[in-house]
């Protein structure tokens, strides 16, 4: 089958500054090269060095005057991402754009962060809520938009509050279904608060399909030494054009949902085509797990609580 080849207009980024999570690799990559080919000043903050280095040296590959800023970070240490926010806020430039787009998924066994979090809720949300808000007077001075990556797995699912950690019960998918719902709601009620309260911040989330990105492949550090079998049949059909996306494509409805002109706060974007499997980028309805303000303020509430990081503090 022939694939139709896909791609997205980016506006001139040029005099912004956009910060990728996940880019050193797979989707995270591709949003940052192509940030940084429209201009925008790209910060890269990464668990592993030498893998960051070489997402550097493959940027610029392709954007060879990219303007990029290499940082450490590990989304799954509570006190990583406050030295992140610190050093951020002390350098004190604005920050236009935050693509939340790192991710870990279904190791096979339960694991827990650096803080005792269960990895996929700490790294995947937890990580992330607390980093917004230790950026919240950058990202208040940039007016910026701040784009979160859910997933299918989010269509439905919900927050198990009797059991958030999986202490009692692990299961793989849950988790991972679970931290993407959160991370989903809390993006919502971002947009929510913002606006009631006067941040200058807009908010809103998207999703890539199904593609055959890293999460599924071979994961040493998570406990998964070769590719599961649903990455494997993933790669198979997408190499056939097989109702199901690329590396290329996966990464679109994120870039439309940051940098698109007509884009909107508090919406969903993700592939248009058959079960939002694939296909052009476009705006989506919400899925279910996401339509709950209750929910969603819970969600926020918790989130403070656990990581101790108050949004009251930093805006």
């Amino acid at each position: 089958m022939t694939r139709r080849t896909l791609d997205l207009a980016v506006p001139s980024q040029a005099g912004r500054r956009a910060l990728v999570t996940g880019a050193s690799d797979g989707m995270g990559l591709g949003l940052a090269t192509r940030l940084a080919a429209a201009g925008a000043q790209v910060l890269l903050p990464v668990r592993n060095r030498s893998k960051g280095e070489a997402a550097l040296a493959a940027i610029r590959r392709t954007v060879p005057d990219a303007d990029l800023e290499l940082h450490d970070l590990d989304l799954a240490s509570l006190d990583s991402v406050a030295a992140l926010g610190e050093t951020l806020r002390r350098d004190g430039r604005p920050i236009h754009l935050l693509l939340n787009n790192a991710g870990v998924m279904q190791p096979p066994a339960r694991q827990t962060t650096a803080d005792g979090f269960e990895l996929q809720l700490g790294t995947n949300h937890l990580g992330h809520f607390a980093l917004v808000a230790h950026l919240m007077p950058l990202l208040r001075a940039g007016r910026a938009r701040v784009t979160s990556q859910v997933s299918v797995a989010a269509r439905r699912g919900r927050v198990h509050w009797e059991d958030l950690n999986a202490d009692r019960s692990y299961s793989g998918m849950r988790a991972y279904s679970q931290s993407k719902i959160a991370l989903g709601l809390f993006g919502l009620e971002l947009q929510r608060r913002s606006a009631a309260q006067g941040w200058g911040v807009t908010s809103n989330l998207s999703h890539p399909g199904v593609a055959p990105t890293s999460l599924l492949a071979a994961r040493p550090e998570i406990g998964r030494d070769r590719p599961t079998a649903g990455g494997r049949l993933v790669r198979a059909l997408s190499e056939r054009g097989i109702l199901l996306g690329t590396v290329e494509s996966a990464y679109l409805p994120a870039l439309l949902a940051a940098t698109g002109p007509q884009s909107r706060p508090g919406v969903l974007y993700g592939p248009s085509g058959l079960g939002h499997l694939g296909g052009a980028p476009a705006e989506q309805p919400l899925y279910p797990p996401l339509r709950s303000e209750t929910e969603a303020a819970r969600v926020w509430d918790t989130s403070e609580r656990l990581t101790g990081v108050a949004f009251a503090a930093t805006v």
